[in-house]
């Protein structure tokens, strides 16, 4: 299967006084094929987070190159970059990041609207069928304050969708949400790979990893393993998949 992603011998440090140097991200090489559902682990502090930002393109890094589409994404200019992250990727964190001073439609369509790819007629229907098939086409003209944290995390995925990216990104999606909110979340996003949509997230949660193919282990700014559970297909009960992925975790002394 063709890459999607690539990192090679990818690090990152900053500086933190008197000259000392702090190194985040460890000379990392890693793969993300098209269409794969990955799920990045670790202690607090090993680097996932900085990881999800470098190979997005939302930070800079201090060595390594980073392939997306075969294209070298630390050689763009911040424009090319830009119009990289607004066509072809999407993005989901713990905190919705929407604009208050937009209803829900709005919010989701205004990236659509800047990308100018499609009319705005096709991007408000496109906006109105993500939001029936994330179950809240009820909540467009309301205010933000208006809906609860799943919905705005909904509204996030739907955001994240309207301009169809190549790769989803999602920086700890569902740590906010409740248990019921959490699987709501990841069986939409379940249903968004198995449409063809790379997803590729951070996460502290056994039972949201165990949903995903492949999973990441981060330990001190290193992959220090990988397991790979295969798709979440229904063949192998949910409750498989965690005992099997938490055996491993102990292993890897999470």
């Amino acid at each position: 299967m063709e890459n999607i992603l690539e990192a090679k011998g990818l690090s990152k440090s900053f500086e933190s006084g008197k000259n000392k140097s702090v190194e985040i991200l460890k000379n990392i090489s890693l793969d993300i094929k098209k269409g794969e559902f990955v799920s990045v682990m670790g202690p607090s502090g090993s680097g996932k987070s900085t990881l999800l930002y470098s190979i997005s393109g939302m930070d800079g890094i201090t060595s390594g190159s980073i392939l997306f589409g075969g294209k070298e994404i630390e050689k763009l200019s911040e424009g090319e970059l830009s119009s990289l992250r607004l066509h072809k990727m999407g993005f989901i964190f713990q905190q919705s990041h929407l604009l208050k001073d937009l209803n829900i439609f709005d919010n989701i369509v205004l990236s659509a609207y800047l990308a100018k790819e499609n009319s705005r007629e096709m991007v408000n229907n496109r906006a109105r069928d993500l939001m029936k098939k994330t179950g809240i086409e009820q909540l467009a003209d309301h205010d933000i304050t208006q809906a609860s944290g799943g919905q705005l995390q909904r509204v996030g995925i739907c955001r994240a969708l309207i301009n169809n990216p190549d790769i989803v990104f999602g920086d700890e999606p569902t740590g906010a949400l409740n248990s019921k909110a959490t699987r709501e979340i990841m069986e939409i996003l379940k249903n968004i790979n198995e449409a063809g949509t790379t997803i590729l997230l951070v996460t502290h949660d056994a039972k949201v990893a165990a949903r995903t193919e492949r999973i990441l282990f981060m330990l001190d700014g290193s992959i220090a393993g990988e397991f790979n559970l295969g798709k979440y297909d229904g063949k192998e009960s949910l409750q498989v998949r965690e005992e099997r992925l938490a055996s491993w975790l102990v292993k890897m002394g999470f």
